[in-house]
């Protein structure tokens, strides 16, 4: 296993120096979930929800979030972003949405934080806007599927 990579050689927190490695095209893509009640996922179903289009605001939310992560995560780098895309797919049998985040960027480090802070984000807004029907609602199973570039090169969930 490697080395905690946010610690120095005293113990001590610092931000990573990425100031020599190679810009690469980097990719993270990751995936959540929320459950809810079935009644409430028909409502965001059929976009009944009275505070408007709910996977459409949590879409908006997500893309948002991937850009502010170096301002919520202590020791992440500023990153110029080139491209989010947040999908938002109900699993009716299930009783829950699903978010797919994919985020890029040309960079000397990955935007794997960037793709899990958007997911969860989305998710939070989903249930931001549904918790007047439904407090029971649980996200779950936020997680990296793939990211590939950089020196470790391609990485995908088994």
């Amino acid at each position: 296993m490697s080395k905690l990579t946010h610690f120095n050689q005293s113990g001590e927190a610092h931000m990573v120096d990425v100031g020599e490695k190679a810009i690469t095209q980097r990719t993270a893509v990751t995936e959540g979930y929320i459950e809810m009640q079935p009644e409430t996922l028909k409502l965001v179903i059929e976009g009944g929800h009275k505070k408007g289009d709910v996977l459409s605001i949590a879409r908006i939310a997500g893309i948002m979030a991937s850009k502010k992560t170096a301002d919520l995560i202590p020791l992440c780098h500023p990153l110029p972003i080139t491209h989010v895309e947040i999908n938002l797919s109900a699993e009716i049998d299930r009783n829950r949405i699903r978010c797919q985040t994919t985020v890029k960027t040309n960079g000397q480090t990955g935007v794997e934080m960037e793709a899990l802070n958007a997911t969860q984000v989305a998710l939070l807004t989903i249930y931001d806007m549904c918790k007047a029907v439904d407090r029971g609602m649980v996200i779950q199973s936020v997680r990296l599927l793939e990211k590939d570039g950089g020196k470790s090169g391609h990485w995908q969930r088994t």
